[in-house]
């Protein structure tokens, strides 16, 4: 394991280590903003929700996709999140579109969002203001503000909590899931804050510190369930591309073993550059749970290097946030050991440049 020295901290431009530190009282912040900003418009005629977003800003929405299928009370409603400029044409007024934007300057959703003013009366916008502020003031849409001052990928909290909490005082859900809702958003944050206390020493039994060291100069290629886990899955490919600048792959059971299961053995050369992750969570389909199994065997027969990662808690929510929480951890250490800054996105940002020249 690197020394963590005073110099090596230097390369964390923004402080990003403070921001990942305070993340429980995000949460905590971002309740209360919640609580406090407009309700969905037509909240009883909604039967669909679309989520417009890219990047930092779209993981918020799939993770509502993800807790909300699973959660008792929401499933009669449909959930996506549109990651592009167009929007299905079979959208009318039993479909709530939300534009999610923390710089409000996104592109892709800016030209979804003025479609979606065309389709349905049921919009509403979340953001810190840009154009996506000034669309939503046109078309008298809703906003919930968000505060200013994150990079995009590490305002989670604010994107998620809020729109679960405008979600829930709304009373789009039944009065059963609103009430375990609030259960399971209190087991979380007593989870996080347990966290914090862990992942913020440098002392060799950080679980964050250990996991980081394990991914240093490999690639982690992280295998979850599709119906629980999926979104956090994505989300820890996306920390450490982000943070780390250091490639990550993952897939999904059971699709993977229908066909990239078959290709752990070429280039025979580069299997001993793979970490492989498997995060699992206790109400994964039995049958998901067998073919984890069998699927641990057979990379450990092969020699293949395997990370078993699983959230505590009762509920879905905590899992999932213990389980995200940890990600950022683990790519913020990371990106020391690689020598990056956390903070810096140079290709996103030479990329932006580059297409608004055009």
């Amino acid at each position: 394991m690197l020394d963590f020295s005073k110099e090596l901290f230097e390369l964390d431009s923004e402080n990003i280590f403070e921001v990942i530190k305070e993340f429980p009282q995000q949460v905590r912040q971002a309740l209360e903003i919640g609580e406090k900003s407009p309700n969905i418009p037509n909240a009883d005629e909604i039967e669909e929700i679309i989520i417009l977003g890219m990047g930092g800003s779209a993981i918020g929405g799939d993770l509502i996709r993800a807790y909300l299928a699973n959660l008792a009370g929401a499933r009669h409603l449909r959930v996506s999140v549109n990651r592009n400029y167009d929007l299905p044409e079979y959208i009318n007024n039993k479909v709530l579109i939300i534009g999610s934007s923390y710089s409000g300057n996104t592109e892709e959703t800016l030209t979804a969002f003025e479609t979606a003013n065309n389709l349905t009366k049921n919009i509403y916008a979340i953001c810190t203001g840009g154009k996506l502020e000034e669309l939503a003031k046109d078309f008298a849409a809703p906003i919930a503000y968000l505060p200013k001052g994150y990079q995009p990928r590490c305002a989670l909290g604010f994107s998620f909590f809020v729109l679960l909490k405008v979600l829930q005082k709304s009373g789009i859900f039944g009065v059963e899931a609103t009430s375990q809702i609030d259960r399971e958003i209190e087991e979380t944050l007593k989870v996080l804050d347990e966290r914090t206390a862990e992942y913020r020493e440098l002392f060799d039994g950080n679980d964050s510190l250990k996991l980081a060291a394990k991914f240093h100069n490999k690639v982690p290629v992280f295998y979850s369930a599709c119906e629980r886990l999926d979104s956090v899955n994505l989300r820890w490919r996306g920390q450490i591309q982000e943070n780390a600048k250091q490639l990550a792959f993952g897939n999904v059971l059971p699709e993977m073993n229908h066909n990239e299961i078959n290709s752990w053995e070429m280039p025979r050369h580069l299997q001993k550059e793979f970490v492989v992750v498997l995060m699992r969570d206790i109400e994964d389909h039995p049958r998901v749970k067998l073919r984890f199994e069998a699927f641990g065997e057979m990379l450990k027969e092969s020699g293949k290097e395997i990370v078993n990662l699983s959230g505590v808690g009762e509920s879905l929510l905590s899992r999932m946030f213990d389980l995200i929480y940890f990600a950022d951890w683990v790519s913020f250490y990371l990106a020391l050991m690689n020598g990056k800054d956390p903070a810096a996105i140079p290709a996103i940002t030479n990329l932006k440049d580059y297409l608004s020249d055009r």
